[in-house]
């Protein structure tokens, strides 16, 4: 969120400057993201002074360009300028050699002498663009006649400069949402740092008069539950124009695009303190009811699929959950609290309008806002709940600015429909509590200090203890232990007291091991060439299909549409990471990521589990002067969790494809899935280039590692014996059915099987192709003989011929 420095220094009588301002804000809990100065002309015209044209003649190689003197107050200058009313006697904005210009469009640009046509200019005369304060480029500004040569174009034209700090601020804090919000914050902060109170200046003024009665509405509330407060007021006989140029600037400085002035004044409030307002056309009102009765706002409900075309002139079907906002009609004039209809939106021809300040039930907002993709500043407010005591005063503060910027007249009472009253959260704080979180004794006086400039009020005060009634602009607080947290952050947490001594109590390592092994696998891959990735949690529900999204975990308060599920496989986050690298033209990538699943089987029933995916893409190594490049592709993946299991001492590994991937499975357990991303997914994310993915059950796999024993056995001294088989089998026989084949002879001699070619020809036969397998013996007592090594491979020849039915080509 943007906050104006210069906005809030119209409610803090001594503001810090900006830099130690920005300290206080992080040391209260608004975190400072950024401080940027903000110029409403880039450059602040600095440099540039106010000349006078003393001489301006043809220039002598050129028909279109002047000679001119330009006196600039400390001397004279000799200016070739191209603008067609340019004349003697003019006063004007002139850039000197060594200033930096900052167009309109384009990059900024340093003086410089030049020749022009065989003439020296030391200078620029300029027109509005080139230094940004317009858009006119039709010929130089000529400025009145009683500007002062050689003064500053800055002083002259005074452009709007500020600092506007980037906040981040965290969903509880909806107080802080407004400039108010945050003054009130700097403002404990400085009255307990400073040992002075110095409140801060209210725009609340009591000077609100109704002038007549000429124009009452009603307003009924339906859904009492959605909607529990509506406040409004009729103005008449306004003007829609352009609003002035304080409001424009305030407004443009935090990001504010300015409209009119009714629509502006709505957004200064919403931003000043925190509550959306909105204006309707008040003859849309009053619909097709009779001359002479009262115009009708009714807040309800409406039929799933009613028609209702809102501001960016779409058509939206409503849905039944949707609060709306009706005229006497019974027609839907806006969402209550996200966005307004066409219909009944403020033009330049409107003279009536009726102003609403209202509450509205976050969770109400949040489905409206989410169901139609509608996301705007009135709903981010109300999504994290406003100040439901604050309709009425904001809504007079908004209808006095009206009146002073628009005309008019204030046409009727204030409307207040507030069936259920609140009644204000009461805590009490204890003193043994608050030190014993705190870890500090303060004074009763601090406390109540603290609190009270935090507009807190104490209820009552025991011996040991504070019954604390709780602002309704602060509605996250409902325990002590939040009381004690606003008491700690205003008297800053740098501020807690740390003892001379600190004891702590042994702990049993409970997670010892998972934590090895996680970081033994992390730095083999690392070892491997890959780099670890982390990716969000919280993912884009459009990445995935409906039967997928029937089981995941769907957020109730998503920041952003974007982001509004937990993910249920990490593929989708990790292709995120794969797009953006390729986008920046990092095409070879090896990634890992060790992260979690969500799934979902019903409220309550939640399930988490955790994985270690690998993506490669493009090339696996680079070329050089030893080696050409070579492309990774899925039998690369699949021996890095081979190797990955092996260097884990998991055993009984096996590997079985099936339709769509190529599985790992311990003990008959499937623990990884390895395969090609499909094309169509990988469309999602704009990848024009094969991506390699492995997908690995981290919790099974580090519950079958934790069961490894470790064992210690002496090198054999005697050598292995090294055979290999060629043999033509069919080729619907893959090499998993060899492989499992003799693991299933039990040959307690053979330590190693290994496949090294693969051969496919006609000749060899129709659907034939030829498999070369090398086999590794040995014997840790002895030397093997050639007739020990005959006979086992005999039975491995046997076993291929009747098992597989397979051809020996040749046996070494």
């Amino acid at each position: 969120m943007k906050i104006s420095y210069n906005w809030l220094s119209e409610y803090i009588p001594e503001i810090p400057e900006p830099e130690k301002l920005s300290s206080i804000l992080t040391s209260v809990g608004l975190e400072v993201e950024s401080l940027e100065k903000y110029e409403e002309v880039k450059g602040g015209l600095e440099g540039l002074i106010i000349g006078e044209v003393t001489e301006c003649i043809k220039h002598p190689e050129a028909d279109k360009l002047k000679l001119t003197k330009v006196n600039t107050g400390n001397g004279e200058l000799q200016i070739v300028c191209g603008a067609p009313n340019v004349s003697a006697g003019q006063k004007v904005v002139v850039a000197t050699v060594g200033t930096t210009l900052h167009p309109l469009k384009g990059e900024p640009v340093t003086m410089k002498k030049a020749k022009i046509r065989g003439y020296e200019s030391q200078g620029m005369i300029c027109a509005e663009d080139e230094i940004g304060i317009g858009e006119s480029h039709e010929g130089i500004i000529v400025l009145p006649n009683d500007v002062e040569v050689g003064s500053e174009a800055s002083v002259y034209f005074n452009p709007y400069a500020d600092w506007i700090f980037e906040l981040g601020i965290t969903p509880n804090r909806m107080d802080a949402m407004s400039h108010l919000g945050v003054a009130k914050d700097v403002y404990a902060y400085l009255s307990h740092h400073n040992k002075k109170s110095a409140p801060i200046k209210s725009p609340f003024k009591n000077n609100f008069k109704v002038d007549n009665h000429k124009l009452p509405i009603e307003v009924i509330i339906e859904n009492k539950e959605a909607c529990q407060r509506y406040s409004g007021v009729s103005i008449s006989n306004i003007k829609v124009k352009e609003s002035p140029k304080w409001l424009q600037q305030k407004l443009k400085s935090i990001g504010v695009r300015p409209i009119n002035n009714i629509v502006d004044i709505t957004n200064y409030i919403l931003h000043e303190t925190g509550q959306p307002l909105h204006a309707f056309d008040a003859d849309k009102i009053k619909g097709n009811l009779p001359a002479g009765q009262a115009g009708k706002i009714i807040v309800k409900n409406l039929a799933a699929g009613t028609a209702f075309i809102t501001l960016d002139e779409k058509e939206r079907k409503l849905n039944a959950e949707d609060l709306m906002i009706c005229n006497g009609d019974e027609e839907p004039m806006c969402f209550g609290g996200v966005f307004g209809g066409i219909k009944s939106s403020v033009k330049e021809t409107t003279k009536n309008i009726f102003l609403e300040s209202a509450w509205f039930e976050p969770k109400s907002i949040r489905r409206t806002s989410l169901l139609h993709n509608l996301r705007t500043d009135a709903s981010n407010r109300f999504e994290k709940g406003v100040d439901i005591s604050n309709t009425v005063n904001v809504l007079k503060r908004a209808a006095i600015m009206i009146k002073e910027l628009a005309g008019g007249e204030i046409a009727s009472d204030v409307v207040d429909v507030y069936p259920s009253p609140k009644e204000k959260t009461e805590v009490v704080l204890r003193n043994h509590y608050l030190k014993k979180i705190s870890g500090k004794n303060y004074h009763p006086d601090t406390i109540k200090n603290i609190l009270q400039s935090l507009d807190f009020e104490i209820l009552k005060e025991g011996l040991d203890d504070l019954r604390i009634a709780v602002p309704f602009s602060k509605p996250d607080i409902t325990l002590p232990a939040d009381i004690i947290e606003e008491i700690m952050r205003i008297d800053g947490y740098d501020n807690v007291e740390i003892p001379s001594a600190i004891t702590i109590s042994p702990a049993v390592e409970t997670a010892g091991f998972e934590f090895a092994y996680k970081e033994k696998i992390a730095n083999y891959l690392i070892g491997l060439g890959f780099s670890e990735i982390l990716t969000n949690s919280i993912t884009n529900s459009a990445y995935y299909k409906e039967e997928v999204l029937h089981s995941t975990v769907k957020l109730l308060n998503n920041l952003s549409v974007a982001l509004d599920v937990m993910r249920p496989a990490l593929l989708e986050t990790g292709l995120e990471c794969v797009a953006h690298n390729i986008n920046h033209k990092n095409n070879d990538l090896l990634l890992f990521e060790f992260g979690k699943a969500y799934s979902t089987s019903g409220i309550g029933n939640y399930n988490e589990e955790e994985h270690l995916c690998l993506y490669a893409s493009g090339n696996k190594n680079q070329l050089g002067w030893r080696g050409k490049e070579t492309k990774a592709d899925i039998y690369f993946v699949k021996g890095v969790c081979e190797k990955l299991f092996q260097s884990s001492e998991v055993d009984n590994i096996s590997f079985k494809i099936s339709d769509s991937s190529l599985n790992a499975f311990v003990n008959d357990e499937l623990v990884a899935q390895i395969n090609t991303v499909d094309k169509n997914k990988l469309e999602q994310f704009s990848i024009k280039q094969p991506v390699f993915f492995a997908d690995i059950n981290w919790g099974k796999l580090t519950g079958f590692a934790k069961k490894v024993k470790i064992e210690f056995s002496e090198i054999s001294k005697y050598p292995e014996v090294q055979r290999d088989i060629s043999m033509i089998v069919n080729k619907n026989i893959s090499y998993e059915n060899v492989e499992s084949l003799i693991k299933s002879l039990n040959i307690s001699k053979l330590v190693n099987i290994k496949l090294f070619d693969i051969f496919e020809s006609e000749k060899l036969g129709q659907d034939k192709r030829s498999l070369a397998v090398s086999f590794t013996f040995s014997d840790k007592e002895k030397t093997l003989t050639d007739k020990e090594i005959d006979a086992m491979m005999n039975k491995i020849i046997v076993s291929y011929e009747k098992e597989l039915g397979a051809e020996i080509r040749k046996a070494s």
